[in-house]
């Protein structure tokens, strides 16, 4: 949500601030702005609602604001609706202090009512403006001082990227429970809310923690805490490939993420110079638990967000089923809120693509504060909830840039499988011959997702009908209904079509009711065990005039006798299903959406990486 991008060095700042921007445009927005340091202490800036374009427009690419120190930020509004007065950034009343801000200040109420009797006036319905006001109040020559004194003023979360007028040969940057990095080349430093805006220009990054501040200039940068004592900080050095944040040829972002599961799927169960799978044994080096450690684990809590939610509800009948571990999940925004009972033998598992996602980072600091171990999925290295974990399992997928999640989801169901197998394989749930087929299984995963993939076209032709659909239903059983979750999220997320999840057997208790002749219902049938259950459900469908589109295992030809349109999958292991299925619904997804015109990488009103609860 909301991105922040800064530059000083010896090039123009407002090309490299805007460039920086348009990499971040999957977090979600809906105004930008720039503010650069100007000759004579002035500070020179542009607002504009809407696409980032417009502000390109504007400036001319940033031609007309010549300079080389600058701030720049894309808005996903939270205080006041998308105007070009609440765009970022914000400044005091003189406007020599400029300020972009990622986050929400919980006490900018009280703070505002103190500064407006001490005579400051406020333009805007943010929570930002009082930022800007309280640093021009403390503000005495000294930056630093100005912006610690704020700090110990402020109350919620914040990654803040600062201009002075005064003060054109620094740029500062701070952070509190919002995601902020800073990074350095040999042409000057970088401030950026992800690796994606700066990766063009340099692969050495510091991770600023909570609290920290940051003093950059053309050359060099200073680390503070927040009572200004300076401290070292170690670079990381990000190995992703620079094409990773570029569409590479593909019409968007979300189907170039979709081809590349396979790879997503691969890493992830063989990182390099690391593989989880050696011989016949799943090695999970992260963990760092020894076997009597796994074996004393007697429940499990997943706690997740969004899609990494609907992972977690696989990875419960995975666990469950292979393991026989108990599992909760919960959502991680509803986690805190129900005072979980976390008994002894517990360990609290947070899932999230970014490893910023705020509710989730919350769940993850609850349970620590309980006492209890915290193994952290996460795709983003150095992220947060990397950091903050006891123990992390990455999900090697590369950066994803498209709002809507494809190939983080599927890796997260790996690292889920790989998981539910080494518990199984302590546990002494499986058998020799089980456990060999659970491998053998696994390792046929990416090519079996690259078939479906290269047969997208007869989707894409079924989808074509269906671009003026009004409601769209989804239904399966056991794990069946955790796809089903995820198939309707990702339909509703890009194309604004109302759909809903339901647990087949619940249909009869009351959502029956809304079908009617020709509501389009998806109905996910993967689980042997229960073709026959699935199919009396679609009969009762078919009897009220739904359309019912089938998904299921390519055995399972007896469905063509109730259902409308198949879409077969290649046989795997039961538990392993969802990696298979998920992806015709990803391809009916998208070709809707691309047919009725929507924005499918930024879809209104979402953001990529949620970090305001």
């Amino acid at each position: 949500m909301c991105g922040i991008v800064g530059y000083i060095g010896k090039e123009q700042a407002a090309p490299i601030i805007l460039d920086g921007l348009a990499k971040l445009e999957y977090r979600g927005y809906d105004s930008a702005g720039m503010a650069i340091a100007g000759e004579d202490h002035q500070i020179n800036y542009k607002k504009a609602v809407g696409r980032l374009k417009v502000l390109e427009e504007l400036t001319h690419g940033g031609e007309t604001m010549p300079g080389t120190a600058g701030i720049g930020h894309t808005r996903w509004a939270t205080h006041g609706a998308p105007s070009d007065v609440n765009s970022h950034p914000h400044f005091n009343k003189e406007k020599t202090i400029a300020v972009v801000h990622n986050g929400i200040i919980e006490n900018y109420i009280y703070l505002r009512d103190y500064l407006m009797k001490k005579g400051y006036e406020f333009i805007s319905q943010t929570d930002t403006e009082v930022l800007a006001h309280m640093l021009d109040y403390y503000y005495k020559g000294n930056p630093l001082e100005a912006i610690t004194k704020v700090m110990h003023r402020v109350e919620g979360s914040y990654a803040l990227g600062v201009l002075f007028a005064d003060q054109p040969d620094q740029l500062f940057a701070v952070r509190k429970d919002s995601p902020l990095i800073v990074g350095q080349n040999e042409d000057g430093c970088f401030i950026a809310s992800d690796v994606p805006a700066i990766l063009k220009y340099t692969r050495k990054v510091y991770f600023v923690e909570n609290q920290e501040v940051v003093r950059l200039r053309e050359d060099h940068m200073h680390f503070y805490t927040i009572d200004e004592e300076e401290i070292h900080k170690e670079p990381t050095l990000i190995d992703w490939d620079a094409n990773a944040a570029e569409k590479c040829g593909y019409e968007h972002f979300m189907l170039k993420e979709m081809y590349e599961q396979p790879k997503a799927i691969k890493e992830t169960l063989m990182p390099q110079n690391n593989p989880r799978i050696r011989g016949d044994e799943i090695t999970i080096e992260e963990l760092d638990m020894t076997d009597d450690e796994l074996r004393a684990i007697k429940k499990l809590h997943i706690v997740a967000c969004g899609s990494a939610y609907h992972a977690g509800v696989t990875g419960k009948y995975v666990i469950e089923g292979l393991a026989r571990v108990s599992v909760e999940v919960d959502l991680a925004s509803e986690f805190r809120y129900r005072n979980p009972i976390l008994e002894e033998g517990s360990m609290v598992i947070v899932i999230s693509q970014s490893g910023e996602t705020a509710d989730t980072l919350a769940a993850l600091r609850e349970s620590k504060a309980r006492g209890f171990k915290v193994l952290g999925i996460v795709n983003v290295v150095g992220s947060s909830i990397a950091r903050e974990a006891d123990k992390v399992m990455y999900t090697w997928a590369g950066p994803e840039i498209a709002v809507a999640t494809t190939k983080a989801y599927s890796a997260q169901l790996i690292a889920l499988y790989l998981l539910a197998m080494k518990l199984a394989r302590v546990n002494n749930t499986v058998t020799k011959e089980e456990y060999q087929k659970l491998l053998c299984d696994i390792k046929l995963l990416p090519d079996q997702v690259e078939l479906l993939l290269n047969n997208k076209n007869h989707i894409q032709k079924f989808a074509n009908r269906y671009i003026g659909a009004k409601d769209v239903f989804f239904i399966g059983r056991g794990i069946d209904y955790a796809i089903s979750l995820e198939g309707s999220l990702k339909l509703k997320e890009i194309s604004y079509i109302h759909s809903e999840a339901y647990a087949a057997g619940e249909l009869k208790h009351g959502t029956i009711s809304l079908i009617e002749d020709k509501t389009l219902v998806a109905a996910v049938s993967t689980q042997e065990a229960l073709y026959q259950k699935t199919i009396s459900n679609m009969v009762e469908l078919k009897a009220r005039g739904a359309f019912v589109l089938a998904v299921t295992n390519e055995d399972n030809k007896a469905i063509e006798k109730e259902a409308d349109y198949v879409i077969y999958i290649p046989k795997t292991n039961a538990y392993f299903t969802n990696s298979l299925a998920i992806i015709p619904l990803q391809l009916f997804s998208y070709y809707v959406s691309l047919g009725k015109g929507c924005d499918v990488d930024k879809p209104r009103n979402l953001a990529k990486s949620v970090t305001v609860e």
